[in-house]
């Protein structure tokens, strides 16, 4: 489920259209005078808000939002994917009314009304209309379960094939059986409102799944075959270091627990600088503009299949993944971003499991660069890869729950530096003690560092090039799967 709390991009009907991420604009200095405020009044306007309420165009979704106040001020919004079976629709109902409510109480303001949106497109021969009907059932449960609560639904509006539908308007002189067609994109005083402020909200659903979802070409079979190869080769060598850290942890006693656990070596010093190479080959070849689907074909060429083995096995080790954390802001986070989006299509067949990890850093990178609603689809999908993976928990909570994502990236900043100032320390020590003079008593003995794998040297050729990647990625957007509660 996807909460989408009241600083997630809001746009308020009678007050400012704000979000505190953007940058000031010319002639917006953050006085309110100077801001625009848009009034929405209808069903048609309610449903042309939607994609800039949330970030994205909604497909498969149920989406409720609060009201606040007798003017009806936008609230905290949680979206869940339509359930197939009816014999569901009851306990959904519930938890999404329990979660918006508690949600915005524990905010401190418990919500006035609230309005109800539900998107799906006809299946096969399937009108709109007939989805409507469909879904009348599933309208009413949502009115009932949000009533037990003492909050009223004001509206609920059903948006089908470019059409939408009120369920609360009977009246078809206003609102006829056949729908009415949604405004076109960007003609509204909403959508110029949204890019005064820079807000856009042109990408659907499945297209920014699409860019995280698993290949189905013909080169996921080769693909998979390299993580075949790569965990024979990697999980014993992982298997040990991890035996060697707890070793040292214990040889050197508990205060230098965390100095151990930071410390790069063995397969996780072999990823890290492997991810580190790839972020500098693909940030020597920018993003392509405006073409998300190119761009991300080009970015699969850049990366070899034992490449892609290598990284995608090394970041299941928590430590690892939380360094590569660190690489969220400047110039390091959009090319980290476009990493962790291709190691996420590369985690086919069997390995699917594996994609929580990419996934989760595709997400928290996201959100950490101002893009919440890519982020969060990012991080139901590592929850959806693996539903206990306790980063992706965090992390999808702390968007739940409103939390400033710059309070995390101060806390890996934090880590960072005392990291490097241990290592500027050790050294210091190393220069001042003797050369060859014996560890201190207790210390574990330091272990040769092993051959790096095929896949971690192939990747620092002599000519420092690319590696070549697999052909026949390009594959058609796909579209969203089921939300998961």
């Amino acid at each position: 489920m996807t909460n989408h709390s009241e600083a997630a991009g809001q746009f308020e009907p009678d007050s400012p259209v704000h979000d505190d991420s953007l940058p000031a604009r010319p002639g917006n200095s953050g006085d309110p005078f100077g801001e625009p405020v848009v009034t929405l009044r209808t069903p048609a306007e309610l449903a042309d808000a939607l994609p800039y309420l949330l970030g994205f165009r909604p497909e498969e979704s149920i989406v409720l939002i609060a009201l606040h106040g007798e003017r009806g001020r936008f609230g905290g919004r949680v979206r869940l994917g339509v359930p197939e079976r009816a014999e569901d629709w009851p306990c959904v109902a519930e938890q999404l009314a329990q979660c918006l409510v508690g949600g915005s109480a524990r905010r401190g303001e418990r919500p006035d009304g609230i309005v109800a949106f539900l998107c799906q497109d006809p299946v096969g021969a399937e009108t709109g209309r007939q989805v409507v009907e469909r879904l009348r059932p599933l309208a009413q449960e949502l009115r009932t379960a949000c009533g037990r609560l003492d909050v009223p639904v004001f509206e609920v509006v059903c948006i089908s094939k470019d059409h939408f539908w009120t369920y609360c308007c009977p009246d078809t002189r206003c609102c006829p059986p056949e729908g009415i067609p949604l405004p076109r994109p960007g003609t509204s005083v909403l959508a110029a409102a949204a890019t005064y402020m820079g807000v856009q909200a042109t990408a659907t659903q499945s297209e920014i799944r699409g860019r995280l979802t698993p290949w189905e070409t013909a080169a996921a079979a080769d693909q998979e075959r390299a993580l075949d190869a790569a965990s024979v080769e990697l999980l014993p060598r992982m298997l040990r270091d991890a035996e060697d850290t707890e070793d040292t942890t214990s040889a050197t006693g508990a205060a230098d627990t965390a100095g151990a656990a930071d410390t790069e070596q063995g397969v996780a010093s072999e990823t890290l600088d492997l991810a580190r190479r790839i972020m500098a080959r693909l940030e020597a070849a920018p993003p392509v503009p405006g073409d998300t689907l190119e761009a991300d074909n080009r970015d699969d060429e850049l990366i070899a299949h034992d490449e892609a083995a290598a990284l995608i096995l090394g970041l299941q080790v928590r430590t690892t993944r939380d360094r590569a954390a660190e690489w969220m802001e400047g110039t390091e986070g959009p090319t980290a971003l476009r990493l962790w989006r291709a190691l996420s299509r590369r985690c086919v067949g069997a390995y699917a499991e594996y994609a929580a990890a990419p996934l989760a850093l595709a997400g928290w990178v996201a959100w950490s660069l101002g893009d919440l609603a890519a982020g969060q689809e990012a991080l139901d999908m590592a929850l959806t890869a693996d539903s206990r993976y306790a980063f992706a928990q965090l992390l999808n909570q702390a968007c739940n729950d409103d939390m400033d994502p710059e309070a995390i990236r101060r806390c890996l900043r934090r880590t960072r530096e005392t990291r490097d100032d241990a290592v500027a320390l050790g050294g210091a020590s190393a220069r001042v003690g003797a050369p060859g003079a014996p560890a201190r008593d207790g210390a574990a003995p330091r272990r040769r560092r092993r051959r790096l794998p095929r896949a971690a040297s192939e990747a620092s050729r002599a000519s420092g090039g690319p590696a070549k990647g697999p052909q026949e990625r390009r594959r058609p957007v796909r579209r969203s799967a089921k939300g998961s509660p």
